[in-house]
């Protein structure tokens, strides 16, 4: 196995792009590229592979999955930390690329960089040990849990590095090998981030293909692939589960969400709405803990997780919305390498249109703006003006919709499976609600049920209200707090299964009950 003394040895270079298939840096005849989003400029041309390429990276993963799966526990942690720590080595490195292909402040890129090597380190001191179900003068029984063989990892464009991580080191630790596809919009750091991995890893463990949108389809599909995690958009996360089910594979499903806060009387407002507080690293958080305005606007709004709808009592309705209307008139948009920059672009071309397309429902709707309302197309990047609903229908499309979805237009075609993305841009809904069982009932009037929270200075009554709320990760005067040791999923629509902590393992594994008679 490759030593992390050698992994140390010489830092990546980040002028050239490569497959990673078998250990090998490879090429291939046709290339595409990315757009930095700030600026509309190209960035460095990718390889665009075809499908004897993924026929060549799972015969090398299925090769690779015989001598990987026999290592033991410790082997394979020793391998993830030592990979995590020439992340850490080069951060400042991936944050910069981070910031050309994705658009977010350097700031904020820097975060991502730490949180994908932090989940690789809390991930690689988790194990599945046996489980003794019966041992007695006649049989012993025990369920294990044995790798699945070769996993896809299909990565979106919102955090790059980070849920490529998530997704590497759960398939790895488990005994997998794994074939990272990131989105044509943001290769780059997925690229590098599995080139950096070679050094770790004997070949063939952790490939990475660089394509176009036909190759998606071509994973989900492919006979030699046991396993998918996928985090994309609820349409094409039934899309990957009906190609996925005509082979069986195992799939761990993280889709759309309609995260809606309920924001109690006996809050304090000029704490919760606008400001910003963090949570100590010596506490073990992977994530800032924003407040309100800051959890709708997080790398302009595209987070799964993201506040989508808010509901404010109307007690303190009307200062609670001044609050946030001064914080968001504060944000800076422009490019993320600019000192000043709070606010990054949209990533891509499709969604930028699909946001500016509620800008156009604003007058025919009749919304009530109460800050932004109006883009400036004549920029040079794709980017959204911080916009304020306040008070509209709750079943006028701004509640009810995503405003970053599957443009229509694509909906059947192969593009779906790269474009739409689950996350929302910066334009925002508040509403004012009165009767708690009511507002619970239109919190949970969705399909989807990702992430929820619930903001009051009584934890009991709050706890209460949480436990009605019908979404896999529900937070108490907090949103977005998610760590390496705790399960992140969601109900309804918003996916199936879960990723990341002792569950997350297992979702790699078969589970095998071995029964010995005596």
């Amino acid at each position: 196995m490759p030593s992390a003394t050698n992994g140390n040895a010489a830092k990546l270079q980040f002028d050239t792009f490569s497959n990673v298939i078998n250990g090998k840096l490879t090429h291939t005849e046709q290339t595409r590229h990315g757009i930095n989003p700030a600026t509309k400029k190209p960035n460095p041309e990718v390889p665009q592979v075809t499908k004897r390429d993924l026929d060549d990276a799972v015969r090398a993963a299925k090769s690779a999955f015989a001598k990987w799966s026999r290592t033991t526990i410790e082997e394979r942690g020793k391998a993830l930390s030592a990979f995590a720590d020439a992340l850490e080595d080069q951060t400042e490195e991936f944050a910069v690329l981070l910031t050309k292909e994705q658009g977010k402040p350097l700031r904020v890129a820097r975060e991502e960089v730490f949180h994908g090597h932090h989940w690789m380190r809390e991930i690689a001191k988790q194990s599945i040990p046996d489980e003794v179900l019966d041992d007695n003068e006649e049989r012993q029984v025990v369920v294990r849990y044995t790798p699945l063989g070769v996993a896809a990892a299909i990565v979106p464009w919102n955090f790059p590095i980070h849920l490529a991580c998530g997704k590497i080191a759960p398939a790895v630790m488990t005994g997998n090998t794994i074939i990272v596809k990131p989105s044509p919009f943001t290769p780059y750091c997925g690229l590098k981030l599995v080139e950096l991995a070679q050094r770790f890893f004997p070949p063939g463990v952790i490939q990475a293909l660089s394509g176009d949108d036909n190759l998606g389809p071509w994973i989900t599909s492919h006979p030699g692939i046991e396993k998918i995690s996928f985090t994309g958009s609820t349409a094409t996360g039934k899309r990957v589960m009906e190609s996925a089910s005509k082979t069986l594979k195992r799939v761990t499903l993280e889709l759309g969400g309609k995260d809606p806060a309920i924001i109690c009387k006996d809050v304090d407002v000029k704490t919760v709405a606008p400001k910003v507080r963090h949570i100590s690293r010596q506490l073990k958080s992977s994530l800032k803990i924003l407040q309100i305005a800051s959890l709708a606007y997080a790398n302009s709004g595209q987070i799964c997780i993201a506040l989508k709808r808010i509901y404010i009592h109307e007690s303190i309705y009307a200062e609670f919305r001044d609050e946030m209307i001064e914080y968001t008139k504060s944000l800076v948009a422009g490019d993320g390498l600019e000192k000043d920059t709070t606010l990054g672009p949209i990533q891509n071309k499709p969604q930028y249109e699909r946001v500016q397309g509620f800008f156009a429902d604003i007058e025919k709707e009749g919304y009530n703006v109460v800050v932004g309302g109006k883009n400036d197309t004549s920029s040079p990047g794709y980017f959204i003006t911080p916009t304020i609903i306040d008070n509209p229908k709750e079943d006028s499309r701004i509640v009810v919709e995503e405003p970053f979805g599957m443009l229509p237009a694509l909906s059947n075609r192969a593009h779906v499976w790269q474009t739409n993305f689950h996350v929302t841009g910066p334009i925002l809904p508040i509403m004012p609600w009165t009767d708690l069982d009511d507002v619970i009932a239109r919190a949970n009037n969705t399909r989807m049920g990702l992430g929820a929270s619930v903001w009051s200075s009584d934890l009991v009554a709050a706890r209460k209200i949480g436990e009605r709320l019908e979404a896999g990760n529900v937070w108490i005067n907090t949103h977005m707090a998610i760590d390496p040791r705790y399960p992140f999923g969601g109900h309804k629509e918003s996916g199936i299964g879960s990723e990341w902590s002792l569950s997350g393992l297992k979702s790699f594994c078969n589970v095998q009950t071995l029964f010995v008679q005596k």
